[in-house]
């Protein structure tokens, strides 16, 4: 555990801090995770946080976001990122640390720009008491949620949305107003996505499972697909499926999407159809990977 806790550490304070060079750098401000920051703001001058246009987070991002609230933005967005990378390293060698290659998935480094939540939601998956981070983008946290459940993670959710009600007993009804506004698109619908239906034979394992639920879910960029590398769980499949991941930012450096038809197809090719492939493969049922007490 201590050499664990060394490394996760390690890779948090380097990619906290080369996420704070990149918010700096391109004046990105926290990134994406200025919606929490701005949220938590807003709650604490007593403000509605939907009066701002285009905040399509629940209210519950704005609890991630307080203890970032006094921070320049990019010091914000970098410590957030830093933070979740290294609960995720954490979480990742407790079954290897083979598994840290999920680091070198081009998602992750297309997430890095705009502090992305996805690092966190991944270590949900290994710790209970994270879970309510699924709420906090609940597009990627409910495939994630609905495969690692437990007694303390549901507890420690229900008391998170216990909260949200407390300080604000209307906000569902605000945050819903906004959905008009999120463009999307859901790997199942995009083709070859009806493919993915085939997660459904391994539907009795948590990888099939995690796959099928995030084929139906809405996404909007290439760092959301990250959630996928926890179905990866030997160096091989791990090695192929970052591999593959790659020829999506090798075709992002060349081009730019047009519509999110495409955007989604490009996914769907270099990430979702390699994925399928690790989990048809398997002779047995996915590693459930349980979350650590």
């Amino acid at each position: 555990m201590r050499l664990r806790v060394l490394v996760s550490f390690t890779i948090g304070v380097a990619t906290g801090t080369f996420c704070w060079f990149l918010l700096a750098h391109f004046h990105l401000g926290a990134g994406d995770f200025n919606w929490a920051v701005v949220a938590a703001q807003d709650l604490i001058a007593h403000r509605n946080p939907y009066d701002r246009p285009m905040q399509l987070y629940p209210l519950s991002c704005a609890l991630f976001g307080l203890p970032f609230a006094w921070m320049r933005p990019e010091v914000a967005g970098g410590a957030f990122y830093g933070v979740s990378s290294a609960l995720m390293a954490l979480g990742l060698t407790r079954h290897g640390y083979h598994r840290l290659l999920v680091f070198m998935a081009y998602p992750y480094w297309a997430g890095i720009i705009e502090a992305q939540w996805a690092p966190l939601i991944i270590a949900s998956s290994f710790f209970p008491l994270l879970l309510p981070a699924t709420m906090a983008k609940p597009q990627l946290g409910i495939p994630v949620a609905f495969t690692s459940l437990s007694k303390r993670g549901v507890l420690a959710c229900l008391a998170v949305i216990a909260l949200t009600f407390l300080v604000m007993p209307r906000w569902p009804w605000y945050w819903i107003a906004h959905f008009q506004r999120y463009e999307r698109f859901i790997p199942l619908l995009v083709f070859p996505g009806p493919l993915l239906v085939l997660a459904l034979l391994r539907w009795r394992g948590r990888d099939g499972r995690l796959l099928f639920l995030m084929s139906v879910v809405p996404q909007r960029w290439l760092y959301d697909p990250l959630i996928l590398w926890l179905i990866p769980k030997s160096r091989r499949e791990l090695v192929y499926t970052v591999g593959l991941s790659w020829l999506a930012g090798i075709w992002r450096w060349y081009s730019h999407p047009h519509t999110f038809t495409q955007l989604g197809r490009v996914i769907v090719l270099s990430m979702y159809l390699p994925m399928l492939v690790v989990v048809l493969l398997r002779t047995g049922s996915s590693d459930p990977t349980p979350a650590e007490p």
